[in-house]
């Protein structure tokens, strides 16, 4: 019920607020049109004082300067208030003459001064001219500059810090809440120091139109009343002038207050406090300083014709003020060595003994920020993010957020993919240009630098733009930047993809199962531990076998981990339980694979080879055989790719992991299936036998 009251209070008070904003703009124009009775003059040039008060005010206390973010726009209303009290007091001070009975007025051009008649006419004009003088060449004038300056620099920096902030949030260091929330306040910082650029322009306006409003006040007021009122030149003189200099100083003091307030707040941007805390902090870190002028005082109060009764006490307060501080110094540095001889052997315990690394980590030349700039539609931080989610629903891992930085050792236009601070892949583009790869059946050549496709190593041009639809008529795939390495970071991942899966990743994943599935996540874990389990995902990522089904997966794992822990066994187990995927995975539409099939001489050769590692299994042939083995191989490979069919070796559950084991190095990408992984309703044709040569 409190929080209903609360909810309906804050409501109302906002719809009075705006309310009584709405009202105070119509009276501020009305003002300008209808005359003013000098109470109602009075009592509005007292808000405008009070309020010029509390604007300087806040801006001293405020941390930073978007604490202040209304500043611009009220800076608009006040001078355009200002500006409105200008013209009734000059419409009354015209009209009503030496009968004028506006109160602050009158103490301005009296009271202010200090003096009446003829030498408080002039002092006042030259108080006038000097506050005049101040405000528009030394505070008007550096704000101005200041708030364009701010406001370039800012701009500048906004790529660099929007980079940043996707890189934390991509390494996981901030959640997706907060990264939205600093780039609301980046974007709010840009737009308010953006305001404050035109903003500052009212503060310089509003002071040339006070110096004209005087001059037309003055010249206008002798007119008036000697011509219409019949006034002599000295009665006129002394109301007009006196009225004029009050007039001018009742409303440049609280402008004086607001420039004053303008120039503050936008040299606050490296201020982390208020000015005040700032100022205290910052005054009170060296203690030799006001001893040094502590001593200058009290010299110079004993030289000739200087006031020793003003110079001496202020030197000997500032030698008291260094004597306090010196002991405040003290305090700090005494306790910390006393805590060092206590604690000797903690004196560096301040640094971590683990240096985490990026699980996965893009880093770029300063000449491809652009890629990554919101203003220049940062292509590439989406297509990171479609990665992500695709590599989820393509081979079942989630990869871990990516970080993106820049690298300055890097030439300005490469890039580099690390995997846990280690790199794995490097490329480098052309910001401006296409890469136009040669897929194998391309028709006709076009201009352009010969280069290769950083992820697949293909042959490929950098093109111009003009030539882009030439190329693509001509065969050629025509790529951008951004998906030149969005593509190469997609083929990392998928080939790096059993590094990534760490066991607090697997951890992760069991978790996530186990809410839905306890049963199976518990059997598996009854007879396989994490370790295990993270083997035989890795054997299957390895070969790029989607992990996604991980509930039948864990269900093979339960089955067959109650009887071996043999890892290579699980693997082929768990390969023959995703059987129908890993077909519909390589056949074509017509659900056929093309295969080449081993001789079986090779093949037994190849089995009676097996050798038991700690890695794994291994084909232990002879050299002679291995090297005949592998061009017998890659002859068939490549008929098969001239055929246009992908290359897959077919073979039994005993010689898979044999044949794939020898042939990783020299075919990464090579695909062996064995006779169990393949599903009734799959085709088979054979391509050919491969056997050794000879």
């Amino acid at each position: 019920m409190a929080d209903v009251q609360t909810i309906v209070s804050n409501a109302f008070l906002k719809q009075k607020s705006d309310a009584l904003v709405a009202v105070g703009v119509i009276v501020v124009v009305m003002m300008l049109i209808i005359p003013l009775p000098t109470f109602l003059l009075d009592t509005f040039m007292a808000i405008n004082l009070v309020l010029s008060l509390l604007i300087i005010l806040i801006t001293l206390y405020s941390h930073r300067a978007l604490d202040f973010s209304v500043f611009p726009t009220l800076l608009l209303v006040v001078t355009i208030f200002g500006l409105a009290l200008n013209v009734s007091s000059t419409r009354l001070i015209l009209a009503m003459g030496h009968k004028f009975d506006g109160k602050l007025i009158r103490a301005f051009a009296s009271f202010v001064v200090g003096t009446r008649g003829a030498e408080g006419l002039v002092i006042g004009f030259i108080i006038f001219i000097i506050i005049i003088a101040v405000q528009f060449i030394v505070i008007t004038k550096g704000a101005t500059r200041i708030a364009e300056v701010a406001a370039r620099f800012t701009l500048d920096a906004l790529p660099g810090k929007q980079m940043a902030i996707e890189a934390e949030y991509n390494s996981g260091s901030i959640s997706e809440e907060e990264a939205t929330r600093r780039k609301n306040d980046l974007q709010r910082e840009v737009d308010f120091y953006g305001a404050m650029d035109g903003a500052s322009k009212f503060v310089s306006g509003n002071v040339k139109v006070g110096i004209l409003i005087t001059l037309i006040n003055m010249i206008g007021g002798m007119i008036v009343g000697m011509s219409l009122h019949g006034e002599n030149l000295s009665t006129a003189i002394n109301t007009y002038i006196a009225l004029t200099i009050g007039d001018g100083l009742v409303s440049q003091f609280p402008a004086l207050l607001v420039s004053t307030a303008t120039g503050l707040i936008v040299t606050r941007a490296v201020s982390d406090g208020s000015f005040g805390s700032d100022v205290t902090k910052q005054f009170s870190r060296q203690s030799r300083i006001y001893w040094i002028a502590a001593f200058f005082l009290v010299v110079l109060s004993f030289l000739p014709g200087f006031p020793w009764y003003i110079l001496f006490p202020m030197g000997v307060l500032f030698a008291y003020f260094a004597y306090t501080l010196g002991k405040k110094e003290a305090a700090p540095t005494q306790a910390e060595g006393k805590a060092a001889k206590a604690r000797p052997k903690e004196a560096q315990a301040e640094i971590s003994p683990v240096v985490p690394l990026d699980p996965i980590s893009l880093e770029l030349g300063y000449g491809l920020i652009p890629l990554v700039d919101k203003d220049q539609g940062a292509e590439l931080l989406d297509r990171i993010t479609r990665i992500r989610k695709e590599t989820a629903l393509d081979i079942g891992l989630v990869v871990p957020r990516i970080r993106i930085i820049d690298n300055m050792r890097l030439d300005p236009s490469e890039y580099c993919i690390k995997i846990k601070g280690v790199e794995v892949g490097k490329g480098s583009l052309r910001l401006g240009s296409y890469l136009a790869i040669n897929p194998g059946k391309v028709k006709e050549e076009v201009p352009g630098e010969p280069t290769r496709d950083p992820a697949f190593g293909l042959p490929a041009l950098w093109i111009l733009e003009e030539d882009r639809d030439r190329a693509e008529r001509a065969g050629y795939t025509v790529v951008d930047p951004p998906s030149i390495i969005a593509t190469h970071l997609t083929e990392i991942i998928k080939r790096h993809a059993a590094e990534i899966l760490g066991r607090q990743e697997l951890q992760a994943i069991l978790d996530t199962l186990k809410k839905d599935y306890p049963a199976v996540v518990e059997d598996v874990l009854k007879h396989l531990n994490l370790g295990e389990i993270q083997k035989v995902l890795q054997g299957l990522l390895r070969e790029r076998v989607s992990i996604r089904n991980t509930v039948a997966i864990l269900e093979t794992l339960a089955d067959y981990g109650a009887i071996t822990k043999d890892i290579p066994f699980l693997i082929e187990k768990v390969r023959q339980a995703l059987a129908r995927q890993i077909c519909q995975q390589y056949a074509d539409e017509s659900k056929t694979l093309r295969v080449f099939t081993l001789h079986p001489k090779l093949e037994q050769m190849i089995v009676d080879s097996r050798v038991e590692t700690a890695g794994g299994l291994i084909a232990g042939l002879k050299p002679e055989v291995h090297r005949k083995w592998i061009n017998s191989l890659a002859n068939a490979i490549r008929t098969g790719q001239e055929q246009g069919y992908f290359p897959i070796i077919l073979c039994s559950e005993a010689a898979r992991p044999l044949v794939r084991s020898s042939t990783a190095r020299d075919f990464p990408d090579l695909v062996v299936l064995s006779v169990p992984e393949i599903v009734p309703d799959v085709k088979l044709e054979a391509l050919g036998e491969i056997k050794l040569e000879g």
